[in-house]
């Protein structure tokens, strides 16, 4: 039952996904903890840690830690903490309660951010790798749309001003283009996430020297065998107490990058939709407005532009903790990063959502699209009606002061006149063009004005996203479920 008497976070209520949500819980956090004791553990008995030639871990010990590495006593670690005043001693107590033999080698010669750093480089890392299997799966659900519409001529716009014609499809590879930057971002920044490791209260790893009496060359093989044993590749080679937080500013501006791709292209889609020309899916018993019982409000682009601002916004906080952190460590990240990277990813996690929702269901109109894209054309075909009544005998200085002027006045008769544009009708009219109302409109194919978009799409699509597709094809297939 949902409580109704104290606040709930709106990313988790209504916005993002059960995975995501599972990755920064509690669940998620603590057991990442149990499995890094084990992993401390178990690399310290195969280094051979002993006392007096006496094995200080054994086998038996780290059986009984991995048997209880799921099923945690919560409720221990709840009362243990208000004693204490202390998570993480908190739970090396109620772990010791479930494994009483090897209670007194959990945390062994490790320091709180030994379980505390490192799972946030666990938990963040596997909440890229959600984000970009959400983000391919977003890019092909827009190189999709772009392949249909690849041909379908639409006005261009500079400045929000009509301009010269583009196509849906080209329009919609603008989109795509900013995403795959962010793909390039990302991947970047998840094959480079390494683990802080176990380096002690200060980064010196002074409490393994004492463990292994002095052995350098055993001590250099700790942390390379706990990366290898969570699943990375290596750890940090030199750290204070934390990993830098300059890694969490990396990370950030990654999601804030695909937060402001999501946002362009939500505008984008919203300007549309005023249009009329494209319109976001709208559901059989939606309301667009308790007032007014015709609209249809862009609200799930609407809402991908607010989370976005969040996001982008939100990765401000930590460049500035990274940038304030004193010497070895201070502790004034730790509620700082409780809030920005969790609520970061979720958001992102809700906006990825939206726009494969959004685009999966964008409605075109090509009847619409068509109108505007001819109420302007005749001022973008002036070029070439002067070319062909050059081709007639005429004097190209003169023709081009005569169209500025019948351009002039079309543009008033539709602006101050409230009428269509009519000046074909005016050049037909005049004798110097010597062509026909006919030959004119003759001029009217709107994919005669569309440069090489259709081929651009193909390319593109070809070259650049089908091999991000085909190299991430296990990543796709999402089931996108929309709370609200």
């Amino acid at each position: 039952m949902q409580r109704t008497d104290k606040y709930q976070s709106p990313l988790s209520e209504r916005y993002a996904s059960k995975e995501m949500q599972y990755i920064f819980s509690p669940d998620m956090k603590f057991r990442t903890w149990r499995k890094l004791w084990i992993a401390l553990a178990e690399t310290e008995k195969e280094l051979g840690l002993s006392q007096n030639g006496v094995p200080v871990i054994t086998d038996e010990q780290i059986e009984e830690l991995k048997a209880h590495a799921e099923d945690i006593n919560y409720d221990v670690a709840r009362e243990r903490e208000k004693v204490v005043r202390h998570d993480v001693m908190s739970h090396v107590y109620a772990y010791g309660q479930q494994c009483p033999k090897a209670a007194g080698i959990i945390h062994l010669g490790a320091t709180s951010c030994y379980v505390g750093d490192n799972t946030d480089i666990i938990v963040m890392t596997e909440a890229l790798k959600l984000v970009k299997k959400k983000l391919v799966n977003v890019i092909q659900v827009l190189s999709k749309f772009a392949e249909e519409n690849k041909a379908l001529p639409t006005l261009g716009f500079t400045h929000f001003q009509a301009a010269q014609p583009t196509t849906v499809g080209k329009r919609a590879c603008l989109w795509l283009q900013e995403f795959l930057l962010d793909m390039e971002d990302l991947e970047h920044v998840i094959s480079t996430m390494k683990l802080l490791g176990s380096k002690g209260t200060t980064g010196t790893q002074a409490s393994f020297l004492e463990l292994f009496d002095g052995n350098h060359e055993t001590i250099d093989k700790i942390d390379p065998m706990i990366a290898k044993k969570m699943g990375f590749e290596a750890c940090y080679p030199v750290s204070g107490q934390t990993y830098s937080r300059k890694t969490d500013t990396r990370v950030l501006n990654v999601l804030a990058g695909i937060a402001a791709s999501a946002h362009k292209m939500s505008n984008d889609i919203r300007l549309l939709q005023h249009l009329k020309e494209i319109e976001e899916p709208f559901g059989k018993n939606q309301i667009g407005s308790s007032a007014m019982a015709y609209k249809r409000n862009p609200m799930r682009s609407e809402r991908i532009a607010a989370l976005s601002r969040f996001v982008m916004v939100d990765a401000l906080n930590p460049a500035i903790t990274s940038a304030t952190q004193w010497f070895e460590r201070t502790l004034d990240d730790s509620a700082n990063k409780r809030l920005s990277v969790p609520e970061a990813f979720l958001a992102v996690d809700g906006i990825l959502d939206l726009c494969m929702n959004v685009v999966d269901g964008l409605v075109v109109y090509p009847k619409v699209i068509e109108k505007h894209l001819m109420s302007e054309l005749p001022f973008m075909a002036t070029e070439n009606i002067m070319m062909d009544a050059v081709k007639k005998g005429g004097n190209r200085q003169d023709l081009h002061e005569r169209i500025r002027e019948l351009s002039m006045e079309a543009g008033r008769n539709v602006k101050v006149e409230g009428k269509d544009n009519n000046l074909l009708e005016l050049i037909a009219a005049d004798p110097e063009f010597n062509m026909t109302l006919e030959e004119l409109q003759e001029t009217m194919d709107p994919s005669k004005y569309v440069g090489r978009a259709k081929e651009q799409v193909d390319a593109f699509l070809a070259n650049h996203v089908s091999p991000i597709l085909k190299a991430n094809a296990e990543l796709l297939g999402v089931d996108v479920e929309i709370n609200v």
